[in-house]
């Protein structure tokens, strides 16, 4: 299979290469696009082998459920079997924008999708292209990130391209996604909102919706079964392992340059994901192209919309071994930082 990538520069002057994406959607085909968090691998929601598809594709497990995208409030109502009071609520502040909330599933939304629960994820992507094509296809798109299971999720057209060439037929290229982390889940089923996978819409702000929130304690590693879309499984990871390390910024820089001298002692080739100020401090002990900066220390705007791409670019040097500056863990640090956990498979030296 060839795979196409289609500049879309502006959603109003490319209706037809849209409506020509919209249709294989429809009719049982798989399309990647961007979203302002992550791309996408879209299929058509309610179409249960178009779903399969996608975790062929991904290699991706069959218990891990997939969210639907939605163009519009009323596409909401035919995936779902009712909107909670919270959901209204988090969607008049929130949507379109990247949140999740998880609903009572619709008569209509396939069990391959749902990873045998009687729920699904719900998002309203604030991108004008995701939105374009979900109302050209008609339907919601089943989408989880477009990388092969595991991977670190693809912010650009390119990073797509890397892992799904030959797998489908078309990508959307729409530049590179704003926040770069996925979206924050939320369950809107109980009398509580509970974050299942942190992301750009923070505690803080979900809180000043609907009150108290709470942590899902599998996002700390706690012995339970994750609920959300993609937090099962050891996810985010490139191919090299990787070590986080966690504690002050102050002594951030001596850490790694401690930790990085002991590791090519021992042989390692070692790469670096770290703030401009560690980066800086390591001249000289590891090569340039063998570190890669995800901006200054306590930037977490700059940090999450760079770190997936960041990852990536050690598959393709000969680092055998990771090490990568953790940071705050409050507002859009806790996103940041869980998604530096599960990259890591929880390995962290804390300082």
């Amino acid at each position: 299979m060839d795979t196409r990538i289609i500049k879309i520069d502006d959603v109003a002057e490319c209706g037809r290469e849209l409506m020509t994406a919209g249709r294989v959607l429809r009719y049982g085909g798989i399309v990647a696009f961007p979203t302002e968090t992550v791309y996408g691998l879209g299929a058509n929601g309610f179409d249960e082998k178009a779903c399969a598809h996608i975790y062929e594709v991904k290699g991706r497990p069959s218990d891990n459920p997939l969210i639907l995208h939605v163009s519009g409030r009323d596409m909401v109502d035919t995936a779902v079997s009712h909107v909670t009071p919270m959901a209204e609520k988090l969607m008049a502040a929130f949507c379109p924008g990247p949140l999740t909330m998880i609903l009572p599933r619709g008569k209509r939304v396939p069990d391959r999708i749902t990873g045998g629960l009687d729920t699904v994820g719900i998002r309203m992507p604030d991108n004008d292209v995701a939105r374009a094509l979900i109302h050209s296809a008609g339907c919601p798109v089943a989408a989880p990130s477009a990388n092969i299971s595991g991977r670190p999720s693809p912010t650009t057209a390119e990073s797509v391209l890397e892992d799904m060439d030959g797998r489908i037929p078309i990508i959307l290229d729409g530049g590179p996604c704003r926040f770069g982390v996925e979206s924050t889940i939320v369950d809107c089923t109980g009398e509580q909102g509970i974050v299942l996978r942190p992301g750009a819409i923070t505690r803080e702000m979900l809180e000043e919706v609907i009150g108290d929130v709470m942590i899902d304690p599998a996002l700390s590693g706690a012995d339970t079964v994750p609920r959300a879309p993609g937090m099962k499984y050891r996810h985010y990871a490139p191919k090299a392992p990787l070590t986080l390390i966690e504690g002050s910024p102050d002594k951030m820089a001596d850490a790694l340059r401690s930790e990085a001298r002991r590791l090519i002692k021992e042989g390692h080739t070692v790469g670096i994901i770290a703030s401009n100020e560690s980066v800086h401090a390591l001249s000289g002990i590891v090569p340039d192209e063998l570190m890669a900066s995800y901006g200054h220390q306590g930037d977490l705007r700059r940090i999450a919309a760079v770190l997936y791409e960041a990852l990536r670019s050690f598959d393709r040097k000969p680092a055998d071994v990771l090490l990568a500056e953790g940071t705050t863990d409050e507002g859009l640090g806790l996103a940041i930082m869980n998604r530096l956990h599960k990259a890591s498979g929880f390995h962290s030296l804390h300082i």
